[in-house]
């Protein structure tokens, strides 16, 4: 197949970003922030501004290159109410925790975490919820409505009006889907929107060409096609489908880590713990833990930033430990307040942080008994050394790999414009095995303090 250049429209949490790629090579990029308005009706996303965003990018990347492809690609916990011709409520900030005054109504429809395999999650974080509270809140709004669509899937039918449902969106933690039997789950005829969601489309299928209007604007050519999308953590481990051999665990981090452990029973995932199924772009129920590890690290650390090398043993060797939860979301202690025990010279706290989410995703992987196959980190943690480093000390049975590509969700998502791609796949850097005196005897130590936690 011909090489062509794919523009992915990506919408983080906290930035937008419109990225070319041409056989996985990055060719261009540009981003903005991700903005949430306040309200009314509740705080939303400001897609407006992003809309304008990817217009304004599309046409200026449109006069250097030549795009033969459109892919979307979102955050999760996002969806959209789509009217006759706009949107017919604004697209609810997951974390609105105005949400959950619609609770026990919302609990006595929930289904069963063994139907859904999501979790129970705080504020908007299960899309059922975010529904759920446009149904019976904003009923005049509701009464618009058409179509729900995931978020990704908003941006394609934005680009060509057609209006899909996909399941990497739907399943992702949303209780609207049943992993395991393939289908939208007792939720969506128990809250009556049945009616509301499109036919299924794959994340890999073309769904029509860029409206004229939107190729005028911008100079793509008309005819251009957009593909129908895919959730960010999904589109995060696309590379990996196609380049590695089950058992592996990918661990997509930003400002939430998702560790997607391929291959590995569902049968150890525990709601207690936010462990869940999500589901592949092939439609696969795959076993996955998540916590809020950016976010996380940001409060601990004081800020960005990677620690020196020696940071990790300096931190072990005094004792000084971070215990969750410092975002208030996601892992298996949310409901927490984070506590630091000891004293941590500044220049120390980005070792801390490190430290600390290295502890937590190797308690995770462990309680969802990810003990075989191998590591790789994506993402922001996979350009700290550090943190990989101890990952690999934490669990010496397994290889670490760092994907030191910032771009990894959108390059992912280019692929689904030629899927499966005929090109070669770029191979994750091995992160050379460490020892780091004191680990074990720190790891039980802190263990222990978390066990004491109430779950």
């Amino acid at each position: 197949m011909m090489s062509q250049t794919v523009a992915v429209l990506d919408v983080g949490k906290t930035n937008v970003k419109l990225a070319l790629f041409d056989d996985g090579r990055r060719l261009w990029e540009k981003s903005a922030p991700n903005r949430i308005r306040p309200g009314p009706p509740y705080p939303h996303e400001d897609v407006e501004s992003t809309w304008n965003f990817f217009l304004d990018a599309l046409r200026e990347a449109a006069r250097a290159h030549q795009i033969s492809a459109i892919v979307p690609t979102a955050h999760g916990a996002a969806g959209a109410l789509i009217g006759q011709n706009d949107l017919a409520a604004p697209v609810m900030d997951y974390e609105f925790t105005g949400v959950e005054v619609i609770e026990p109504d919302y609990a006595r429809l929930r289904p069963s975490f063994s139907e859904s395999l999501s979790p129970n999650l705080p504020a908007g974080l299960n899309l059922g919820r975010q529904l759920a509270y446009q149904k019976w809140r904003c009923p005049d709004l509701f009464a618009e409505a058409k179509h729900f669509v995931g978020y990704p899937q908003y941006w394609t039918w934005r680009l060509t009006g057609a209006a899909v449902s996909e399941v990497t969106t739907l399943g992702a933690h949303t209780d609207l889907w049943a992993p395991r039997r393939g289908q939208a789950s007792g939720l969506v005829k128990a809250l009556g929107v049945d009616h509301l969601l499109p036919p299924l489309s794959r994340a890999f299928n073309p769904l029509g060409p860029i409206k004229p209007e939107i190729a005028a604007l911008t100079g793509i050519a008309p005819g251009t096609p957009v593909f129908c999308g895919i959730h960010d953590s999904n589109a995060s481990l696309l590379p990996y489908l196609v380049s590695r051999q089950a058992p592996f665990t990918v661990l997509s981090t930003g400002t939430w880590v998702i560790l997607m452990c391929v291959g590995l029973s569902l049968d150890q995932l525990d709601a207690r713990d936010d462990t869940l199924a999500n589901v592949d772009a092939l439609c696969r129920p795959i076993a996955c833990g998540r916590f809020m590890g950016g976010r996380e690290y940001a409060v601990i650390a004081g800020g960005g930033g990677n620690p020196d090398p020696g940071g990790i043993e300096r931190i072990i060797a005094s004792g000084a430990m971070a215990l969750p939860c410092f975002s208030g979301h996601g892992g298996p202690y949310a409901t927490t307040k984070g506590v630091i025990h000891g004293e941590v010279a500044t220049r120390d706290r980005t070792a801390l942080a490190t430290l600390y989410c290295a502890l937590v995703s190797d308690l995770m992987l462990t309680r969802m008994g990810a003990t075989g196959g191998d590591l790789v980190v994506e993402g922001t943690f996979a350009n700290n050394l550090p943190f990989c480093q101890t990952l690999g000390a934490l669990r010496p049975t397994q290889r670490v790999f760092a994907a030191e590509d910032a771009a990894g969700t959108a390059r992912g998502a280019a692929m689904l414009a030629q899927w499966p791609p005929s090109y070669q796949i770029a191979e994750p850097n091995l992160v050379d095995p460490v020892s780091m005196t004191g680990l074990d005897s720190y790891r039980k130590a802190w263990t222990a303090a978390v066990d004491m936690i109430a779950r």
